[in-house]
């Protein structure tokens, strides 16, 4: 099924049975990719099918996705044209880890460790607002308050 993924125009066209497959390859994809490059596993794979929705629902990149947590969006990589890539990841001169505008059009803010997505949705839907526009913002809250909480405990 992935590989009939070259895009996200391309889960509209498939079935709930087909997304289901899909999941499945692609969390496949993600262990190779991470056993070897290293990287956040976990977290990707928690994403699988909540990437897969959104990219379903939403047009991509007219509306714009923000990650809360930049390393959550190999899937979202993998669905928006660079699965052919993903074995770059982390490498020199290869994908980033993290969101990158300069990287791809469906990459709408530069994040990492950030937990600035609502600010940056709110800022982009205010600006949309301005010119007029009706594209819809979603902001994906991540994991990185517990880390976050993890790293000042670990600093006392």
């Amino acid at each position: 099924m992935l590989e009939k993924v070259n895009s996200p125009e391309d889960l509209k066209e498939l079935s709930i049975d087909d997304k289901k497959v899909l999941a499945k390859e692609i969390r496949e994809l993600l262990i190779t990719t991470v056993s070897n490059n290293g990287g956040h596993l976990a977290s990707n794979l928690g994403v699988v099918e909540l990437t897969i929705a959104l990219h379903s629902v939403f047009n991509t990149p007219e509306d714009k996705i923000i990650w809360d947590v930049g390393h959550q969006t190999y899937v979202h990589k993998i669905l928006t044209g660079r699965k052919d890539k993903i074995n770059t990841l982390r490498k020199m001169d290869g994908l980033a880890g993290f969101p990158k505008t300069a990287e791809s059009i469906y990459d709408s803010f530069d994040t990492g460790h950030s937990s600035t997505s609502i600010s940056v949705a709110l800022g982009m839907a205010r600006a949309r607002d301005i010119k007029g526009k009706d594209n819809k913002i979603v902001a994906v809250i991540g994991d990185r308050g517990i880390n976050w909480w993890n790293g000042i405990r670990s600093i006392k």
